[in-house]
């Protein structure tokens, strides 16, 4: 199925970025894809962190699309 691929491709991406994620105490997830989006939800330290939304745009989708250039942003549920 080419959306589990593609899920798949920006599961590893995630996975770049886990480790400075979980060193803040924070957790990230891919809850779905919908039309060239990826949603994330952003737990742990990260769900309530004033920062998050820097952390998520800055770090998150910049990984995620370098590595999936098919998803155009990455999107905080």
């Amino acid at each position: 199925c080419i959306e589990t691929a593609l899920e798949g491709r920006i599961e590893a991406a995630l996975d770049r970025i886990r480790p400075a994620i979980h060193r803040d105490g924070g957790e990230v997830w891919l809850v779905k894809v919908d039309d060239g989006v990826a949603y994330v939800q952003m737990i742990g330290a990260c769900g309530g962190c004033p920062a998050s939304n820097a952390t998520l745009k800055g770090g998150i989708e910049a990984v995620v699309r370098q590595d999936v250039p098919e998803i155009r942003a990455v999107e905080q549920v």
